[in-house]
């Protein structure tokens, strides 16, 4: 009896000692925490917020705090979203859009919002037809990025409260509808016709241009030309009125004199011309001429 006693004893003992065991573990598992690092967790007492856990081995009350929320805070992106806008001047567009965010204090994120995915797109949406709706089209086409940085901007505001961080929003396309892209496609082909016009215009000009200036460098040249040969018979000119002004009068008669015997040779020796016919006048000046040579002694 006494050997039966002491097993049950022993079995008790063992009993108790294998819950506390248990029941340690379990304050353990409880008690303690690990955060991977890309997450946040929530931490609960009663339904209240009681604290967020960052990445690494964390500490709570077991059995009275629990853990309520596990926050990814890792960049995430919205699916792509299109929606309809009109232009200031009344031009309709289907923009399309996309979102990077990350949250940055989950506290806010859980307690403040339901949907965060709905919530952005929403807000997203109503900017873009806002800032849109204040812009022509030529504009929205011009400026995309300073809309991107816009809308950034003021998605940013809007979300705030919500302890979201908006890393990136990005305008992916911009559609306009059939009837528009006819009408700026008959704008565009005319404009092509206008700027070959100009550039026909423009090219006409220039060769008129161009004959012009051709026509007017010869002119100048011909001038050059003739200024050149009036300076060089002024240079003869002065050269012979030099040479009478040395040498005197008789010498010039006498080349002249020479010349006239040498032409009226040359005549008189070719054939069939043995008679020569010359004007009275023609016959003094021969004389004055055959006066001087002889005074020289030819």
């Amino acid at each position: 009896m006494d050997i039966e006693t002491l097993i049950v004893d022993l079995l008790s003992g063992n009993i108790v000692l294998l819950l506390l065991a248990a029941l340690l573990i379990t304050v353990v598992f409880k008690g303690v925490k690990i955060v991977p690092q890309s997450e946040q967790y929530v931490v609960e007492r009663f339904g209240r917020l009681r604290a967020v856990l960052g990445p690494g081995i964390n500490l709570i009350v077991p059995f009275i705090d629990r853990v309520a929320h596990e926050i990814s805070i890792l960049e995430r992106q919205l699916p792509n979203a299109s929606q309809d806008a009109i232009t200031k001047d009344n031009v309709l567009l289907q923009v399309e859009t996309s979102v990077f965010y990350r949250i940055t204090e989950p506290e806010r994120t859980v307690y403040r919002i339901r949907d965060v995915d709905g919530a952005i797109a929403t807000t997203v949406a109503g900017i873009v037809r806002a800032e849109i709706g204040k812009m022509d089209l030529d504009d929205v086409q011009a400026n995309r990025a300073q809309l991107i940085t816009t809308i950034k901007a003021l998605v940013e505001d809007s979300v705030n409260d919500w302890g979201i961080q908006v890393t990136r929003a990005e305008i992916l396309d911009v559609n306009l509808d059939q009837a528009t892209r006819d009408a700026m496609l008959q704008q565009l082909n005319a404009e092509r016709a206008r700027r070959a016009q100009v550039t026909e215009a423009e090219g006409s000009k220039r060769a008129v241009e161009l004959a012009a200036d051709a026509e007017l460098y010869a002119s100048e040249q011909t001038a050059k030309a003739r200024r050149i040969l009036a300076d060089a018979e002024a240079y003869a000119t002065q050269v012979v009125a030099d040479a009478i002004n040395e040498n005197g009068l008789e010498a010039a008669q006498y080349q002249i004199a020479l010349k006239q015997v040498e032409s009226l040779t040359a005549l008189g020796s070719g054939s069939g011309k043995q008679t020569i016919v010359v004007p009275a006048q023609a016959i003094e000046a021969f004389g004055d001429a055959f006066k001087l040579l002889k005074g020289r002694g030819a």
